[in-house]
């Protein structure tokens, strides 16, 4: 926990001090049946998720923070804090050129961190971005980095460097006074070797679908919204386990 707190401290020294350009920041509730990759089964899990997006002159951020609880004493999701966090920095921004072309609307520059508590599993993720031009409020990029082990080893099993591949994005729409948005990410990381053998490539999508409750019922948008996220992990956590699991979500942003 104390390494937890060094990176949410760390995440608030590197945020840029200017005034942010815009921002939003969310407390998910999910609740699913999720499964354990190492000792097998499934168990009703409910994951409380701080998440905050911001952007700023010459980029954005994210982050989010998982507190993770399946209710069971296996050694896997018990209590765990799982975090992300992403700062990318815009080449076209910085450079003062216009970058974009077909349907490419910028190039950027990323850098990310995760870090798990229970497992003691921290990694690094440089990297560059592609923006993709989208209508509206919707955007969508490609990351591509690398994925380096930096922890101590006192924990999960010390892993070589691989790389990853994860498509972002989010779509908002409308169906006639009802405001949806479609919104997540999919995810490849390639295999890669630890200390005790091959950790095999994995597939992490996590689509989520929101309706806009609080526009709904209290003429109040963009604050209450209710939904699910899909979640499909083909060799969860690099094991030879696919996942499947529809979880409900609440969301409520400030």
């Amino acid at each position: 926990m104390a390494r937890l707190s060094t990176l949410l401290l760390g995440m608030c020294y590197l945020l840029p001090t200017q005034a942010a350009d815009w921002s939003a920041t969310e407390a998910q509730l999910q609740y699913g049946r999720l499964d354990n990759p190492f000792a097998g089964g499934a168990t009703d899990t409910t994951i409380l998720t701080l998440q905050h997006a911001s952007g700023w002159k010459y980029g954005d951020n994210f982050f989010f923070v998982d507190f993770i609880n399946d209710g069971v004493r296996d050694g896997f999701n018990d209590t765990d804090v799982y975090a992300e966090w992403y700062a990318s920095f815009s080449l076209g921004k910085i450079t003062r050129c216009d970058l974009s072309f077909g349907p490419v609307k910028d190039f950027g520059l990323v850098a990310g961190f995760n870090y798990s508590a229970d497992a003691n599993v921290e990694k690094f993720l440089p990297g560059i971005r592609i923006a993709w031009a989208m209508p509206g409020e919707a955007f969508l990029n490609t990351d591509i980095t690398g994925f380096q082990d930096i922890g101590y080893g006192d924990g999960a099993p010390k892993e070589g460097d691989s790389y990853m591949i994860d498509f972002n994005g989010a779509f908002p729409f409308s169906i006639g006074n009802q405001d949806f948005s479609i919104e997540g990410h999919i995810e490849y990381i390639h295999n890669r070797t630890s200390e005790f053998g091959d950790v095999k490539s994995w597939v992490l999508a996590q689509p989520q679908f929101r309706w806009d409750l609080g526009k709904a019922l209290f003429r109040s948008p963009k604050q209450l919204f209710i939904g699910i996220e899909y979640q499909y992990w083909r060799n969860k956590l690099g094991n030879e386990i696919d996942e499947s699991a529809v979880q409900a979500l609440v969301v409520w942003r400030f």
